[in-house]
């Protein structure tokens, strides 16, 4: 199995950037299909974005498409959420998750086997 350690949240001014990252350990890191999602109280998990195992594809939600960018670094075991143009309503903790098997980019975050603990992003207006 793989452990997952997301970091890199923090508090950001709406408009701005931040980069977060999940480092892996434990099971060859390029064997995963990898995603991101991010939850705020009361609301179910939300799929944000997804990479292949070998980060040739990659998926978006339309809530981040065109300002976000998710990649991996297979030699670094760590996976990467480049995420512009913050708003508020980007103020969620953020999860990165693996699957071993391949899922395609899936938006369900049942697919995915293994979670990291989180990292909070908090927007302010």
């Amino acid at each position: 199995q793989v452990q997952l350690v997301e970091s890199g949240g923090r508090l950001v001014q709406a408009g701005g950037s931040l980069k977060l990252s999940c480092a892996a350990s434990g099971r060859a890191f390029g064997d995963y299909d990898m995603g991101w999602f991010r939850q705020t109280p009361g609301k179910e998990r939300e799929f944000i974005a997804a990479i292949s195992w070998s980060g040739g594809f990659t998926y978006y939600a339309d809530s981040v498409k065109g300002r976000s960018t998710i990649s991996r670094d297979n030699a670094k075991n760590t996976m990467y959420l480049q995420m512009n143009s913050l708003n508020p309503e980007d103020t969620a903790v953020y999860y990165c998750a693996g699957s071993s098997t391949r899922i395609s980019g899936s938006s369900r975050s049942e697919e995915y086997d293994y979670w990291g603990q989180g990292t909070q992003v908090t927007v302010s207006s």
